[in-house]
């Protein structure tokens, strides 16, 4: 308090230090901005093989993609939408201008025939694409309003799409038609798919050496690492460690809660309308709406049945709430129930192209509903004539067997709490609907609760606490072992490891780029502790690793693929040793194993009945004759030796243009993603998008 004091008796003092500490930042900023000394403003997104992308520009797609994602889109997935977008657009513009290729008028034009066929701004009295009216079109936008400039902007952005759509169309079909599969090469796949071989073989399996038994070194799979470095190359990564501090109500709150909810008891119970005193007391508003046993929350569902009318149920908490519930009526309830209906919208009517005001479409409905009601076989007749709800016309405007909370509220009470016959006008946000109810059945017991709902408040104190007890902690983890700290705390210390520089979501906190930035910042080590305010809690975070370069997985992270590796090798070493023999019986017999057989195999499904997959095995089988024997063979399962009993070629074709012809279709779906990345593999890209997002 004493400090609170003397900062008031102090304040305006303090404001001018403040006020020109901030001055001298912001100058300082501005002077740095404009030398070259280090202090200039990044503003390049990245650099692709010499082709910046500027932040600016970048920036404004992809907030632009982020509104037509819609609502709460995720900022990561924007910017990597747009960046894979960006990428694809430089890689193929830089591989099309240095084979001098262009687009003409005459392909736009005619792309533009196909895709604005469908668009009525384009399309003359006939409804076909009409270039006239396009050349109209771009000639009515040419003003000078922000409305005319933005829509230009619009149609060049779009006209420059629809040409690098051309150029990367074109690039695509030049690519496909040097990669043309040949005959020769459709032979080849005729044979690898008919030609068969029948084979005796034997079958050492791996299993047979316990695992146990077969040491792999960690400086083998160092080894094997370093000699297959793009197999276990990884992008920068940071590991991590955390406690959070959640901001949540203590035991004493929660009591406070329960308190002041019971405090209202005598209140509630007297209310003469529940529903008004629920909309000036609770936090949430009142539903009127009638629920089914089926549909009540679970806290109440086994009471609120069961008490009488007026009666209330609680205090009882659910989540971070207390509440008290009053049935404020009850009944019998179809499950649900049939309807049909004419819609007579406000505004235009697609069905009979009329517009209408309110008053209007009022007095239509009211009077179809009188004739509906002398005739009720005109009903289908005047669905197809006025009916504006394109859902439910094909079938006279008929909704069979819908739940009651399917349809909005005036729609629903009508088919529910009247009877079945009944019709009259009804009003929704959609217009006005002539009702029939047409049935309903399942009835069950239904009630309307009132109820009074308070959240859980954390109160100033609490929330005071949990900042002093993760502070420090904070500062106890930056001086101590992190995890001793925590164990003593009796807190748990939450690892994240692998997370990528251009990563959002954190498991356990959610999306905060500001951890992520913060560990790959160049000013962070690993053992450095901050703390971070997330989602309403406190986390203290620990840099457990740091790799700021692409490097190769270490040992341990390479080993569950690694090791299996070289132990199969270890033990196929064993087995070879142990063998004796040159023939398959002499082979089967040192090894205690039988000669099997297998028939009909092929090259395009090198499976062994009985041993799995195996296309080495089975590759090196049709390089022999029949009655030849291969050597031994080290395959994915085990160690084989083979003989061959029989080759059978299937016969020659006069013409093998099918089987080319599907190894083109094969490759032809696969090439532009195949193009992207083998271009991207070959790209000099300095990706700096992490310094900004």
């Amino acid at each position: 308090m004493a400090i609170l004091n003397s900062i008031r008796k102090r304040g305006v003092f303090l404001i001018i230090i403040i006020a020109l500490a901030l001055f001298a930042f912001v100058l300082d900023g501005v002077i740095n901005s404009k030398t070259g000394g280090g202090g200039e403003i990044e503003n390049t997104v990245a650099v692709i093989n010499g082709k910046e992308l500027s932040r600016e520009d970048f920036m404004g797609k992809v907030e632009n993609q982020q509104r037509a994602l819609g609502p709460g889109a995720n900022t990561a997935r924007a910017v990597q939408m747009v960046w894979d977008r960006e990428l694809r657009t430089v890689l193929m513009e830089q591989q099309t201008e240095a084979l001098g290729m262009t687009v003409s008028q005459e392909e736009i034009n005619e792309q533009l025939s196909l895709v604005l066929a469908n668009n009525p701004t384009f399309q003359d009295e006939n409804g076909l694409y009409s270039e006239a009216k396009m050349i109209e079109y771009v000639a009515s936008i040419q003003g000078n309003d922000p409305a005319s400039r933005q829509q230009l902007q619009a149609w060049n952005d779009f006209i420059e799409s629809t040409r690098e759509g051309i150029l990367q169309s074109n690039y695509m079909n030049m690519v496909r038609g040097g990669l043309a599969s040949t005959l020769a090469e459709g032979e080849q796949q005729y044979r690898f798919e008919n030609d068969k071989i029948n084979i005796e073989y034997v079958y050492v399996p791996y299993t047979k050496i316990a695992d146990e038994d077969v040491t792999v070194s960690e400086a083998e799979i160092g080894q094997y690492i370093k000699a297959n470095p793009k197999q276990f190359e990884v992008d920068p990564l940071v590991d991590i460690q955390y406690v959070m501090f959640e901001e949540k109500p203590s035991d004493e709150d929660i009591e406070a809660g329960k308190a002041e909810v019971a405090s209202q008891l005598d209140a509630f119970a007297a209310a003469e309308d529940a529903g008004a005193y629920v909309g000036e007391n609770s936090d949430n508003s009142y539903n009127d709406n009638w629920v089914l046993e089926s549909n009540l929350p679970v806290a109440i569902k086994d009471t609120i049945l069961n008490i009488p009318d007026g009666s209330i149920y609680g205090p009882y908490q659910v989540d971070n709430t207390f509440n008290l519930s009053k049935v404020v009526a009850r009944r019998q309830l179809a499950d649900s129930a049939e309807a049909r209906h004419i819609l007579i919208p406000l505004g235009l009517n697609p069905t009979d192209s009329i517009t209408r005001t309110p008053e209007q479409a009022r007095f239509l409905a009211d009077s179809i509903l009188t004739v509906v009601k002398a005739n009720k076989s005109k009903f289908a007749d005047m669905v197809t004539q006025f009916s504006g709800d394109p859902g439910s016309i094909e079938k006279g405007g008929k909704y069979e067997w819908f739940a009651y909370n399917r349809m909005v509220a005036p729609f629903r009470d009508f088919s529910f709490e009247g009877e079945v016959g009944d019709m009259g006008v009804v009003e929704t946000r959609f217009g006005y609907h002539i009702i029939e109810v047409l049935g309903q059945k399942d009835f069950k017991p239904a009630v309307k609760v009132a109820t009074v709902t308070r959240n859980i408040e954390t109160t100033e104190k609490t929330l005071t606490d949990i900042f002093s007890t993760a502070a420090k902690f904070e500062d106890a983890a930056r001086n101590g072992e992190f995890n001793t700290v925590a164990e003593d705390g009796g807190y748990d210390a939450k690892p994240v490891n692998k997370i990528g520089e251009l990563d959002a979501n954190i498991p356990g906190i959610g999306d905060n780029r500001a951890i992520i930035n913060w560990a790959f910042g160049d000013e962070s080590k690993v053992g450095d502790v901050s703390r971070f305010d997330v989602n309403n809690s406190y986390v203290v975070v620990q840099l457990t690793r740091k790799s700021t370069e692409k490097a190769l997985q270490s040992v341990a992270e390479a080993s569950s693929i690694v090791t299996p590796i070289l132990r199969n090798k270890k033990k196929a070493q064993k087995i070879r040793e142990g063998i004796s023999g040159t023939t398959l019986q002499d082979v089967a017999s040192s090894q205690n194993e039988q000669v099997k057989s297998a028939s009909a195999l092929t090259r395009s499904n090198p499976t062994i009945a009985g041993a799995g997959t195996e296309p080495a095995v089975v590759g090196a089988a049709f390089g022999k004759a029949a009655g030849e024997s291969t050597s031994l063979i080290d395959g994915e399962n085990g160690v084989y030796m083979v003989k061959v009993l029989a080759v059978n070629k299937a016969p020659d074709l006069e013409n093998y243009a099918t089987f080319a012809n599907t190894l083109n279709a094969n490759a032809s779906g696969a090439i532009s993603n195949r193009i992207f990345e083998a271009l991207k593999s070959a790209a000099d890209i300095e990706d700096n998008r992490a310094k900004f997002y």
